[in-house]
């Protein structure tokens, strides 16, 4: 049988879940082949309804334009464009949701929430221009609330979350070329209406109108991040656990699933409060929460709720038999979960008005009764664990400990126990002295296309050996997690001896009397501005351009239009950015060009699309030398 996965509770339940009858993701991908090839290279369009249309790839007896007259090159930069947009709108959604929770409590409207990080929200109202001047959280709640909704408005001035956190130099590239977005909304807009038939052909002009989209994505996401960390607080490390093995056969065990901290963080506060009730319901153990996906990394750093499993292996936790509720709000989340949960007794919970599926049990959640509806939700679990099957019961005996919340701050904060004075020093100094070659954010999701995991941990095994310092969100902390990455036994395992030295002199100081993980982990996917601020303090300090350091960012396992939107950002804001999957673009040489070598020129960020991660880290590697030659270490 082909293989599906290096992680080995996915490998133990695949054939669990085929034997229940379960079509999981591995077998619809394989009923889909092959797969259109002129939709892989780009080269198809379906935006008017005279289509679709596709050109031919080779130029010979095939067409060569579209009805309307549009060529490759135009084809190709519109479907790329329209991904970036439509990342950017998710990720802008959920930054959006997050303000107007704020504001519901700055009126008093969400009596379940508040300010959670005071030195957190102070920075911010600083950072952004709020002046406090004796008022109270929720006067000043209801001022940057508003602020940040008024950053979705196209407007005269620059959006607020894109000024105030890149370096001066960088904007002032941005201005250069227009890339400065109007609004997070109005971007998006732009970006569908340029994009529509009989408005730009100019395959350059849409790209850079991409571009201009996808830093909305960065100033959406950044505000995301601090509206989270203010509402639910600023993640501290924390030690929690990984793979389907944290699921347990005498609790009640619910998944929380999505990307929005808003349900979940009142998910956990009420399951500790009903224990009682999961109890006398026949479950010893009470309720245990896990999580799967971004939501499932929310909690994790901030309450060390175990992670399950990700977004392309969540069929999986239903096939354990032991899965009670899993509830979702938005976004990676599979249609055919309620397909496999009528194969078991799980009940799936949908909480969000746009997020709904045939088959599930859906549960209008309202921030104004939160308290409320996660007690409703857990009912529902507590009524689906009494339906429980004990004989099918199959919980993989895989457990991986796992560090996470290692957010900007805590990076800071542990610096700072070196250094108190100049916290940025020990990192700046090591990476001068070569004990730490440069830095590698890695992001994305897990892509079917990919024997899950596998990029991942190969590319991440390559990196640390020539001492590059990791940071990771989301998926790539999910499969880090599950590998047992994240912990200090990797880093001395399979660091090179200069970034070990390094984390075990920074987990010391913070009194782990080990080092820190090999990777250290910063957030969900929304929180990739994490690492992007680190990189910015860097670059300030030091007084260059973030273009300048010897950073890089990665998505060996991209699969989703979000993963396409934050790539193109890491690209603007000057990374070399990797991808492990080739995207719909190879149709267009222009495009390519555009991507691989004309945004380096203009940017200093550029793709290096390479799915052999042998290659992809000598690649890498390599740009990250060249940085320090340009800063002449």
């Amino acid at each position: 049988m082909k293989q599906r996965s290096i992680s080995p509770d996915s490998v133990l339940l695949i054939d669990a879940a085929k034997a229940a009858h379960i079509n999981t993701v591995w077998e619809r991908y394989d009923s889909q082949q092959p797969q259109c090839g002129f939709g892989e290279t780009g080269l198809c369009c379906r935006h008017c309804l005279q289509g679709p249309c596709r050109i031919d790839p080779f130029g010979l007896t095939g067409p060569q334009f579209g009805i309307c007259g549009a060529d490759a090159d135009t084809i190709v930069a519109r479907g790329l464009a329209r991904n970036i947009a439509a990342g950017t709108a998710s990720h802008s959604a959920h930054a959006k949701h997050l303000a107007h929770t704020l504001l519901k409590y700055s009126r008093g409207q969400a009596p379940d929430y508040g300010i959670k990080d005071q030195t957190k929200f102070y920075a911010v109202l600083d950072r952004v221009g709020i002046h406090r001047d004796g008022k109270s959280n929720q006067e000043l709640a209801g001022e940057l609330a508003h602020l940040a909704l008024d950053e979705f408005s196209e407007r005269e001035a620059p959006p607020v979350w894109l000024k105030t956190t890149i370096t001066p130099q960088r904007f002032e590239k941005f201005e250069k070329f227009g890339l400065i977005p109007e609004g997070l909304d109005s971007t998006v807009a732009e970006m569908m209406h340029r994009t529509t038939n009989g408005v730009d052909a100019d395959a350059v002009n849409i790209l850079l109108g991409a571009i201009k989209c996808a830093i909305g994505d960065y100033a959406g996401m950044y505000l995301a991040t601090d509206l989270s960390d203010i509402l639910f607080g600023t993640p501290t490390p924390i030690m929690a656990r990984a793979n389907l093995g944290v699921l347990k056969q005498d609790a009640i065990n619910v998944a929380v699933h999505g990307h929005n901290p808003v349900l979940s963080e009142i998910i956990v506060a009420q399951a500790m409060a009903m224990r009682d009730e999961a109890i006398a319901a026949g479950a010893p153990g009470g309720f245990n929460l896990v999580g799967i996906c971004c939501t499932g990394m929310e909690v994790m750093m901030r309450h060390g709720i175990p992670t399950a499993t990700n977004s392309l292996s969540q069929e999986l936790a239903i096939a354990t038999g032991a899965l009670d509720a899993a509830v979702v709000d938005y976004q990676c989340i599979m249609p055919s979960l309620p397909w496999a949960a009528k194969k078991f007794h799980t009940a799936i919970i949908t909480t969000m008005s746009i997020a709904k599926m045939p088959g599930a049990t859906h549960i209008e959640f309202d921030e104004k009764n939160a308290a409320a509806k996660a007690q409703e939700i857990l009912r529902v679990a507590i009524e689906a664990f009494k339906k429980r099957d004990p004989a099918r019961v199959n919980i993989p005996p895989i457990v991986n400990d796992a560090m996470a919340g290692i957010s900007a701050e805590a990076v800071i904060k542990i610096l700072a126990l070196v250094n108190p004075d100049d916290p940025l020093k020990p990192l700046i100094d090591n990476i001068v002295n070569g004990n730490i070659l440069g830095v590698c954010l890695f992001a994305g999701c897990n892509d079917v296309k990919v024997v899950q995991d596998q990029n991942f941990v190969e590319l991440v095994k390559e990196l640390v050996k020539e001492n590059v310092l990791i940071l990771c969100t989301g998926c790539a902390s999910g499969s880090f997690a599950r590998h047992g990455l994240l912990t200090p036994a990797a880093t001395e395992k399979y660091a090179g001896p200069g970034l070990k030295a390094v984390l075990t002199a920074l987990g010391n100081a913070a009194g782990l009397n080990a080092p820190l993980p090999l990777a250290l982990h910063t957030g969900s996917c929304v929180d990739n501005t994490r690492a992007a601020s680190i990189a910015t303090a860097l670059a300030n300090k030091l007084g260059v351009d973030v273009s300048q350091l010897p950073v890089v960012a990665t998505a060996p396992e991209a699969a989703m239009e979000k993963a396409i939107s934050i790539g193109t950002w890491a690209v603007a804001l000057g990374l070399p950015t990797h991808v492990g999957v080739v995207p719909p673009v190879t149709g267009s040489p222009l495009v390519v060009k555009v991507l691989t070598e004309t945004a380096k020129e203009l940017l200093g960020g550029y793709f290096i699309v390479e799915p052999d991660m042998k290659v992809a880290a000598q690649k890498m590697v390599a740009a990250l030398k060249e940085r320090r030659a340009g800063l002449g270490i």
